[in-house]
C-alpha cells in the first residue's frame, strides 16, 4: 500500500493518522539515538542490568526456563526500547496532529516526562530500578539527558515527516 492510498482509506481525519505516522518514525528516530547516546553516556553501572534486560529476562524464564545469554543483551534492550520508543512517538504525534510547527520544547517536555514517568516512577514501582534516592545525582543526570535527546529528536523528526505528508496530501 501505498502513502496516497494510506490517506484515501483513511477513516480518521487526515491529521490524525498523518500525525500518528511522523510521531511513530519521529520516535523510532529518537529511540534510535537515545540508544546510541546511552553508549556514551553512564546510564547505569557497568555490570548492572537494564530494565529492559530484567524484562526480556523475566519473559525468556518464563517461557524457556533459562535467561538470555549475555551476547544477545544487546539485542534484547533493543527490543524493548525501539517498540516503545515508537509507541510514545506515535502517541505524542497524535497528540499534536493539529500542530504543524516544531517545538523544541515540547520535545524537551516529552522527554523529561518520558524520563520521569519510567527511570523516577514506575521502573522502580515494579522492582526493575533501585528507587531514585538510591541512584547517584549523575547518572540521573546522564538519564534524563538521554530522554530528552529522545524526546527533541521524535519532535524534530514529527514536525519534518509531518510536514512532507501534509506537502504530498496538498498535492494530490
Amino acid at each position: 500500500m501505498n502513502l496516497n492510498t494510506f490517506f484515501e482509506k483513511d477513516n480518521f481525519p487526515s491529521n490524525a493518522s498523518r500525525g500518528i505516522l511522523a510521531g511513530f518514525i519521529g520516535g523510532l528516530a529518537g529511540s534510535a539515538l537515545k540508544s546510541t547516546v546511552e553508549r556514551f553516556l553512564q546510564v547505569r553501572k557497568i555490570d548492572e542490568k537494564s530494565a529492559q534486560i530484567k524484562m526480556v529476562d523475566q519473559l525468556s524464564m518464563k517461557l524457556t526456563g533459562t535467561p538470555i545469554k549475555i551476547e544477545n543483551e544487546g539485542i534484547a534492550e533493543q527490543l524493548v526500547n525501539i517498540p516503545l520508543g515508537a509507541t510514545v512517538g506515535a502517541a505524542y504525534g497524535y497528540g499534536k496532529r493539529d500542530s504543524d510547527e516544531i517545538n523544541i520544547l515540547d520535545g524537551f517536555i516529552l522527554g523529561g516526562t518520558t524520563w520521569a514517568s519510567t527511570h523516577e516512577t514506575s521502573l522502580p514501582l515494579m522492582g526493575l530500578e533501585k528507587s531514585p534516592e538510591k541512584i547517584p545525582l549523575k547518572t540521573q543526570a546522564h538519564e534524563l539527558l538521554a530522554h530528552v535527546i529522545f524526546g527533541v529528536t521524535t519532535e524534530i523528526v514529527r514536525g519534518f515527516v509531518n510536514d512532507k505528508l501534509r506537502q504530498q496530501q496538498e498535492n494530490r
